[in-house]
């Protein structure tokens, strides 16, 4: 099902060979959206998109809807598979029907994206073996939703303190520097450091990591494809995020990329939470991915879990 487009303010772009950019703000939130095709590649296969409810009980118990993909796959396949899994995700998420709690409903919109994708990829020879990353992130009252498939990214930068990675790469080198096969200086030079081990549409099944967190004041969160990752040090980022004004770190962040070369297309959102609302009860309702031992991610999930029993 599509919802229907005045139900939703949609800002997507581009997944095609252009570059985009776009501010958004919303009440308690402020954003900026870029894709960039880079220096080296003819297509961008990126998509990105922010998805602001008009509708008012739409906005209080869906939320507001980010998020950034990756496609790959041959001639237009890639940016096809993006558009796709944005476009289908976030209709699915938003189905006015549903009485899933936030977690589970990403997680069914992911399955229902990844089904029409794998589907697609099967009977079009156009596109077979088409896939996409897919980083997902909604921002409902004091409360972060993220759902995690590939090695898109999302970051959290609080009181301009730690850059912290939220999500798990889904990658062969990210799982042997997990595992302690080999370090991340190692993982640079890997042969292989490109292969990653999910995609959205590459099988019939999926497997979605789901992640939650309390919101500060002042939180920044960043959602960016391997084309910004790769190229610039998380000490970098760390430094852009913890600019005051939204609009310039989103930009530096990108000249950062294409200065080092801008060897990928490069998507970035970027969400600052200006003001907390009044507090919306998290809603459990779907088994949360365990952060590593001992990070800061893994306290705001214990008390996650806590509140959530």
């Amino acid at each position: 099902m599509m919802l229907p487009q005045d139900m939703l303010t949609v800002i997507q772009g581009p997944g095609d060979d252009s570059s985009f950019r776009a501010l958004v703000k919303k009440d308690y939130i402020d954003s900026v959206l870029i894709s960039d095709v880079g220096k080296k590649r003819q297509n961008n296969e990126d998509s990105c998109a922010g998805y602001l409810p008009q509708e008012e009980h739409l906005l209080q118990s869906r939320g507001v809807l980010f998020a950034v993909a990756d496609g790959m796959g041959g001639a237009s396949a890639g940016e096809y598979a993006s558009r796709m899994a944005l476009e289908h995700t976030s209709a699915s998420y938003y189905e006015p029907l549903s009485s899933c709690a936030i977690p589970q409903q990403m997680k069914i919109a992911v399955e229902h994206a990844n089904a029409l994708i794998f589907h697609e990829s099967e009977h079009k020879s156009q596109y077979a073996g088409m896939g996409t990353t897919l980083s997902a992130l909604v921002v409902l009252g004091n409360w972060a939703y993220i759902a995690q498939v590939g090695d898109s990214r999302v970051y959290l930068l609080r009181n301009n303190e730690r850059l912290l990675q939220i999500t798990y790469d889904h990658s062969l080198v990210a799982e042997q520097i997990r595992s302690g096969l080999i370090n991340e200086t190692d993982a640079q030079n890997h042969a292989l450091k490109n292969l990653i081990t999910r995609a959205v549409g590459i099988n019939e099944d999926i497997e979605v990591d789901l992640f939650a967190l309390g919101l500060k004041q002042g939180d920044t969160l960043l959602l960016c494809s391997d084309g910004l990752s790769n190229m610039v040090p998380d000490e970098v980022i760390q430094d852009c995020l913890r600019l005051d004004n939204l609009e310039e770190t989103s930009a530096l962040l990108l000249n950062c990329a294409l200065d080092a070369g801008g060897q990928d297309n490069i998507t970035l959102i970027t969400v600052r939470i200006v003001d907390i609302p009044p507090q919306t009860k998290y809603q459990p309702g779907a088994k949360l991915s365990p952060p590593s031992k001992g990070s800061l991610f893994s306290r705001l999930f214990s008390s996650i879990r806590r509140r959530e029993s």
